[in-house]
């Protein structure tokens, strides 16, 4: 269970001592053969966001999504007024991708009535039945029914699309949330429906940049040239303490101070801050979402000076919700053991004004440069983990228990998965 309630004495991080407070060896995100295991032992099996009921506004509306990690592309698509159904993406004819267009690798999205293998131009219901196959009478003893598509279990929390291509899981995705999902119920995510995309292609282990979004002790420091000059040293005196650290299970979360609109001193931001009224916290000026008492699990400190919860859903997805009344969601894929792509997505109020618009353009582009200085340490750090000095292990600090988490979760998985492993023979 989650702890909110820092100790007069002792730390964060030894309220978990499975944890322990060792150095940490960051082995798992250098090695191939580690990498192959999370893949199969991970994306494989665990449930993983996909997207959002607002991607499937209509009955036909679908789109792709590529897993490579879980080494598959999947298919989901509306296909009733109130259900969303998943596919992998694989033509039960000679195993061609179903839906693409010019490339194959790339994702795409449309509505349409039918999915219709572009090779030989077989026919498939929304709901996967095979209905057409050219020239059927020339195949020998074909029943459609035995060919429809392969299914993959899909289900929506609070308006994300959640996928499991694990056939053996039995645990559905709410209790697969846990504490901190039932604790944020209720908020209305559907109201924000301005939305602004990143994607980039960063050159380190996934786990990695989810280290670096999972604390904030980095913040005065990395981010300090953002503030103004005064401000700046005031940060790197201060340092950073999170509000309240919670461990759930694989999941975990960091409650943080800051989002205070506006600041009690203007001169403390940028010009173009103090003009917009916005900046990384986003704007100001929180628009009513008819959000009314915060869930339960929102601000568990209950703290007068929270900013922001940042929610680190295993394996890959991260939803941070800020006080000002708007969402960002972060998603880590990886493509090899020190690559991945990472998306980040920015959830606001539809704005009702052209100031409101620039407010949440100006806090779009903050959170880019935000990020841009994130992903540029992280190169660096895979190359010199990667140089296998006789440096081997890092220690890590009580901001940073959520780092500790992460790769004891993922080292957890990887264990489970070994020994489920069925054993080679001897002499095999």
């Amino acid at each position: 269970m989650p702890h909110f309630a820092k100790p007069a004495e002792g730390s964060w991080t030894e309220h978990y001592p499975e944890l322990g407070t060792q150095p940490v060896s960051y082995r798992d995100s250098i090695s191939p053969e580690i990498y192959e295991l999370e893949r199969d032992a991970i994306f494989a099996r665990t449930w993983l966001n996909v997207g959002r009921v607002e991607q499937l506004p209509k009955i036909g509306s679908y789109f792709t999504k590529e897993l490579d990690a879980a080494r598959t592309s999947i298919i989901v698509v509306r296909s009733s007024k109130d259900e969303i159904r998943a596919f992998h993406n694989i033509c039960r004819h000679r195993g061609n991708k179903l839906v693409w267009q010019d490339y194959p690798g790339e994702e795409t999205s449309g509505t349409c009535r039918q999915f219709t293998c572009k090779y030989h131009a077989w026919r498939y219901s929304l709901k996967g039945d095979l209905t057409f196959v050219q020239q059927e009478s020339e195949f020998f003893d074909l029943d459609k029914a035995d060919y429809p598509l392969a299914s993959v279990q899909a289900e929506v929390w609070e308006g994300f699309i959640f996928v499991n291509l694990d056939p053996s899981n039995t645990a559905s995705l709410r209790e697969y949330l846990g504490e901190f999902g039932k604790g944020i119920e209720g908020y209305p995510f559907d109201k924000l429906t301005q939305v602004h995309k990143y994607r980039a292609e960063v050159g380190s282990n996934w786990k990695l940049f989810i280290d670096a979004f999972a604390e904030f002790y980095h913040a005065p420091v990395l981010h300090a040239r953002q503030a103004v000059a005064a401000e700046s040293r005031k940060l790197i005196g201060y340092g950073y303490e999170g509000l309240a650290y919670g461990i759930d299970g694989p999941h975990g979360m960091v409650s943080s101070w800051g989002g205070m609109s506006p600041p009690k001193d203007l001169s403390m931001v940028k010009p173009i801050e103090q003009k917009v009224r916005s900046g990384l916290f986003g704007p100001w000026d929180a628009p009513d979402i008819g959000l009314g008492e915060l869930p339960p699990g929102l601000n568990p400190a209950r703290h007068k000076s929270w900013g922001l919860d940042s929610f680190v859903f295993f394996p890959n997805f991260m939803l941070l919700i800020w006080k000002p009344n708007w969402v960002l969601t972060y998603h880590y894929w990886p493509t090899s053991y020190n690559t991945h792509i990472f998306e980040g997505t920015c959830y606001f109020a539809p704005p009702k004004n052209a100031r409101e618009r620039l407010a949440q353009e100006l806090a779009v582009v903050t959170f880019k440069e935000y990020a841009l200085q994130d992903g540029n340490t992280l190169e660096a750090t895979q190359t010199m983990l990667e140089s296998r000095t006789p440096v081997s292990t890092f220690p890590l600090g009580d901001q940073e228990v959520l780092l500790r988490q992460l790769h004891h979760a993922a080292r957890g998985y990887v264990d489970e998965y070994q020994q489920q492993m069925p054993k080679a023979p001897v002499g095999a």
